[in-house]
């Protein structure tokens, strides 16, 4: 896995996302490789709730010329470069002029950072504060080669995993980073490579929604067309995103903080990781504030490594391809495979014979010569799902009160199932 993701990564880094643009269909093109992806062209103008789909946005070139001709800032050289959503332009102007369209970061002064204007008509370069500072006085040629089409589009992927239900888990990243590594590549490559795995599955509990939006707006008017639907079918979701460092783990909690989301999250750090951070939900961040907003409340949380605006390197060119591990991004999607293990294998039991522990030997479920030494093996995962399956119990819930591993009680359970000693309770 991890050369083809490395492989996915260099062909995808290059290209200029944003939240509309060739380079966002382009990338779900090349995503379109892992992940059967069906995309649907949202039109420039559409309401939904408070927001419009804006115009689209697409760059040929841009750059700033000195006086002597010379290229010193180029969006060739990396889409940072330019201010997302820049509108056309070209002009000389004096440095006095150009300074007020240009931005850097004085506290990190070697990196390029990344700024956008999506809404606000404007054009600007970014540069590391090193090269700002040395700019010559004196007179500069700027060109941005770019168009705003009222009559363009928003692209938005999707892909869905039938189930032997129609009641859904949601895994949802973003496509509108250019060039930026843990931010933004690790996400839509860990929920591609997740879907891949999933698909391999012959039986699946639940189906699987996969969508790949531009931030904000694309899952804003994705709210707007399944948000109902979601609140009725939606058993749990996860924002996909800052995957890609092997730091530790931190886990966002949605809005309501013990939904089955947060609950199977949390209950695979404590069994694999040693180090993590939990964290309740805040009204700021990533996709999840709109999933998680008051009008729809979904149980919609976020498993990340270096989580969003925590890290030095966060929207700037320092978020790139050396920043990142791609064994820690194969890890990433292991962990999520393990909540979906989580997840398909929760059930609420009733114990059918509650009255005194009953008879496991004859039902050969229990050793004909009695030990004490099985204290944390299978038979006393067999004894805790029996006393605990009483109908308002599920198996996360006997898992972290018991400490058993997981996997051993859902065997446990299984077993306990087969002989006909426990019913499963909807």
């Amino acid at each position: 896995m991890i050369r083809k993701l490395e492989s996915y990564f260099d062909r995808l880094w290059p290209i200029n996302r944003s939240i509309t643009g060739n380079g966002n269909r382009q990338t779900l093109k090349i995503l379109s490789e892992i992940i059967d992806l069906k995309v649907d062209e949202i039109l420039s103008g559409t309401k939904c709730f408070d927001w419009v789909i804006p115009d689209e946005w697409n760059v040929k070139e841009a750059w700033i010329k000195n006086s002597s001709g010379k290229i010193i800032v180029d969006f060739k050289d990396n889409n940072l470069h330019l201010l997302g959503y820049s509108v056309p332009f070209h002009g000389f102007m004096p440095l006095s002029k150009l300074e007020k369209h240009l931005f850097s970061m004085p506290d990190q002064p070697d990196v390029i950072p990344y700024l956008t204007s999506y809404y606000d008509k404007n054009w600007g370069f970014c540069l590391p504060h090193n090269q700002l500072q040395s700019l010559a006085k004196g007179h500069y040629e700027v060109l941005i080669d770019a168009e705003l089409n009222p009559k363009g589009s928003m692209s938005i992927g999707e892909a869905i995993l039938k189930g032997e239900t129609d009641r859904e888990i949601l895994f949802s990243t973003y496509i509108c980073h250019p060039s930026l590594a843990n931010n933004e590549l690790s996400g839509p490559l860990a929920t591609a490579f997740i879907y891949s795995m999933l698909k391999k599955q012959k039986k699946r509990r639940y189906t699987y929604r996969f969508v790949f939006l531009p931030e904000s707006i694309g899952s804003i008017y994705y709210l707007s067309v399944y948000g109902d639907y979601f609140k009725e079918k939606l058993v749990a979701g996860y924002i996909v995103n800052c995957l890609g460092t092997s730091r530790k783990y931190t886990y966002k909690k949605s809005r309501r903080g013990n939904t089955l989301t947060d609950r199977a999250a949390e209950l695979m750090l404590k069994e694999l990781e040693e180090n993590y951070l939990i964290e309740d939900f805040s009204p700021t961040g990533s996709d999840e504030k709109h999933y998680c907003s008051p009008g729809f409340n979904l149980p919609v949380g976020s498993l990340m490594t270096d989580k969003y605006a925590t890290y030095e390197e966060y929207h700037t060119s320092a978020d790139n391809k050396s920043f990142i591990s791609f064994e820690a991004l194969e890890k990433s999607i292991n962990r999520y495979l393990e909540i979906i293990y989580i997840l398909k294998n929760n059930y609420t039991y009733r114990n059918l014979m509650p009255y005194g522990e009953p008879q496991l030997g004859k039902r050969h479920l229990f050793p004909s010569i009695g030990s004490q030494k099985n204290k944390d093996g299978f038979f006393v995962a067999l004894k805790w799902v029996l006393n605990y399956s009483d109908g308002t119990n599920d198996l996360i819930q006997i898992a972290h009160r018991s400490g058993i591993s997981y996997s051993l009680l859902v065997n446990a359970a299984t077993q306990l199932l087969v002989s006909g000693l426990l019913e499963i309770v909807e």
